[in-house]
């Protein structure tokens, strides 16, 4: 057992360490409009504790702490390096280094970084922002703010420029201003807030958002304000098939249109990860799908690929939403006039279904329901699911884990086993859904799977992932990793 002056000593040389990566970091995200990562956690306004903690986090991926030794001269090398913009993984690329060999037989590492890192070295090209227009500031509007602004500074690429709503009467701005700043779930705005309040722009860590009051989403000349050749994103649901979207687009300003709910009749649903390679420049209308389809779809169809699914049922367990009552009152829809915060609520969920609309294989294989619980966010959706092949818990749990760690899926599938997890602590996630191992059940070829998911935060970054790849602006994730069949 080493004694405390050598558990102190280590601990200051990481320290040490940890200090002289924070300028390295600073400098390719200033010059080089790179981000880096330790298997995908972000090294993103970070202190020397954080860059020691996520190099401890890589236990999860290779069973062993990954020394700063390792991961700063890549680092080093990186900084004198021309790139392009690119999200790199620092992890990644030492472990590769290591399990090379190249390290061993003396391949100098600039050599290495070269060759994994070749789809953005000497990249210097330059790529305009696109301008992006929220219509509807509810929940996944604000969220979706958030995102945006910091996704902005980190890469430059899809800038926000305005917010449509309708005006509330006197007082609406700061009222905007001020639920963009708080919020009960996820906390406050990282940054600052302003209101001008003779031109009606919000101004958020720099970032000038025009606030734009119209009832008739057909009748906006959004060059006015500067905003030209715009991706609108729809998230009121009060339209959701072709004709009633098609209006954002007779407004002056305007040339795509993405719905944040299921898109009905002909549009294309996009699930990131799974069909987003399926949009085409003609595209003007698209859909994200549900945040329930979000959550599933990526491991449904690992699952599928791998064992084959014959058929299959989702019970939804999910936060209640805006769309509810909060106490007892009239509600066209049925049950959900019915207390929110009171009661658990049977109601249909269209996720099942609309994953076919992703992916076509599942057409006609899945059954859906949806109880909505008093939780005000985070839900989980239970797959029970039969399939070609009989399977034991530990071997798929195994697989989702390596997708989740080592796949090009790795954005959309995470996977934990713990027994302490709650609701509550996968607030905040980036993932589309979150796999919990320690729930996994098989029997024959039956298998049942609980994923979490936050249906808010989670979801709008999938939405953000659509955004960015329609602008053509989606930063490039270095270096390559497997497809989940390949594992």
């Amino acid at each position: 057992m080493p004694n405390s002056h050598d558990v102190q000593s280590d601990w200051n040389e990481r320290l040490h360490l940890a200090q002289q990566m924070l300028p390295l970091i600073s400098r390719l995200h200033r010059e080089h409009n790179v981000v880096t990562s330790i298997f995908g956690r972000l090294l993103v306004n970070v202190t020397d504790i954080d860059i020691i903690k996520s190099h401890r986090y890589a236990r999860r991926v290779v069973e062993k702490e990954l020394p700063l030794s390792k991961t700063l001269p890549i680092l080093q090398e990186l900084a004198e390096m021309n790139l392009g913009t690119a999200s790199i993984d620092l992890g990644a690329l030492a472990a590769r280094y290591e399990k090379s060999g190249d390290a061993e037989a003396g391949r100098p590492l600039r050599e290495f970084l070269e060759e994994h890192l070749a789809p953005v070295v000497g990249d210097d090209a330059h790529r305009n922002p696109r301008d992006v227009v929220l219509y509807g500031f509810g929940r996944i509007g604000r969220l979706l703010a958030r995102i945006l602004i910091a996704r902005e500074a980190m890469y430059g690429g899809a800038r926000l420029r305005a917010i449509v709503v309708r005006s509330k009467g006197e007082g609406d701005l700061v009222k905007r201003a001020s639920l963009l700043r708080r919020d009960s779930v996820h906390g406050p705005f990282d940054g600052t807030i302003s209101c001008d309040h003779e031109n009606n722009v919000i101004w958020a860590n720099g970032t000038p958002i025009q606030v734009i009051y119209s009832n008739d989403p057909a009748d906006i000349d959004y060059t006015e304000y500067g905003i030209n050749d715009a991706i609108l994103v729809d998230n009121t649901g009060r339209w959701r098939d072709r004709e009633g979207l098609s209006q954002h687009l007779k407004s002056t300003g305007i040339s795509k249109v993405l719905l944040t709910a299921p898109g009905k009749g002909d549009l294309k649903n996009i699930v990131y990860g799974i069909n987003h390679g399926d949009i085409t420049d003609d595209d003007q209308i698209l859909s994200a799908a549900s945040c329930t389809t979000n959550g599933i779809t990526p491991v449904l169809k690992v699952i599928n690929d791998r064992y084959g699914v014959q058929h299959g049922h989702v019970e939804t367990v999910h936060s209640f939403t805006n769309d509810q009552n909060l106490i007892d009152n009239y509600h066209k829809g049925e049950r959900r006039g019915r207390a929110a915060g009171l009661n658990m609520v049977l109601t249909a969920t269209g996720a099942a279904s609309a994953v076919a609309k992703a992916l076509p294989e599942f057409k006609g294989k899945l059954t859906g329901n949806a109880i909505r619980v008093p939780t005000p966010d985070v839900s989980m959706a239970v797959l029970n699911l039969t399939l070609n092949n009989e399977v034991e818990a530990e071997e798929v749990n195994n697989f989702l884990r390596k997708v989740s760690l080592h796949s090009n899926l790795r954005q959309q599938i995470d996977y934990i086993q713990s027994p302490e997890v709650v609701s509550t602590d996968f607030v905040g996630t980036t993932h589309a859904g979150i796999v919990d191992g320690l729930a996994t059940i098989a029997s024959g070829n039956h298998l049942v799977l609980y994923v979490w998911y936050d249906n808010e935060y989670g979801y709008s970054n999938q939405v953000i992932r659509i955004v960015e790849d329609i602008a053509g602006v989606r930063p490039q994730v270095l270096p390559t990793r497997h497809t989940p069949d390949e594992l």
